[in-house]
């Protein structure tokens, strides 16, 4: 097995989580618009996303496509997809969001464990909170 990471460096994302949208191409343009995704691949002919990754520029990322109704091999409800996104300016992109129309359902707080965050919803209604929280060291 090959290990090409350095210490300075994360290893490359492996978890992608997926959602399906009523309007794949305007809930896109939203992710980039209010929260700063970066529409890496978009795949489908007119209105339908085959496939779709956006990139968090802090690394990682979601992939997303087209709600096909019952005749999905990966049928997922759209409105029902909720992410933890870490960002190291929440106070910047709390006001990017807002201003670009995400519905606030937390407001930016400081939590008891240490993370600066706030929670949006998006215009399909999946839930997003972004936040300085990075979560716990993992043991050797």
């Amino acid at each position: 097995m090959i290990d090409d990471r350095t210490d300075d460096k994360a290893p490359p994302p492996q978890v992608w989580p997926t959602l399906q949208a009523t309007d794949a191409r305007a809930l896109i343009r939203f992710l980039v618009d209010a929260f700063g995704f970066e529409a890496t691949a978009v795949h489908g002919e007119g209105d339908l996303v085959e496939h779709a990754q956006l990139s968090w520029p802090e690394g990682g990322g979601i992939m997303l496509g087209s709600d096909r109704g019952d005749g999905s091999p990966w049928p997922l409800r759209p409105g029902t997809f909720g992410c933890y996104v870490v960002c190291a300016e929440p106070e910047a992109l709390y006001r990017r969001a807002t201003a670009t129309g995400a519905t606030v359902i937390q407001e930016l707080n400081d939590t008891d464990y240490g993370s600066r965050e706030f929670a949006v919803r998006d215009p399909e209604g999946n839930l997003w909170s972004f936040g300085t929280y990075r979560g716990e060291p993992r043991a050797v």
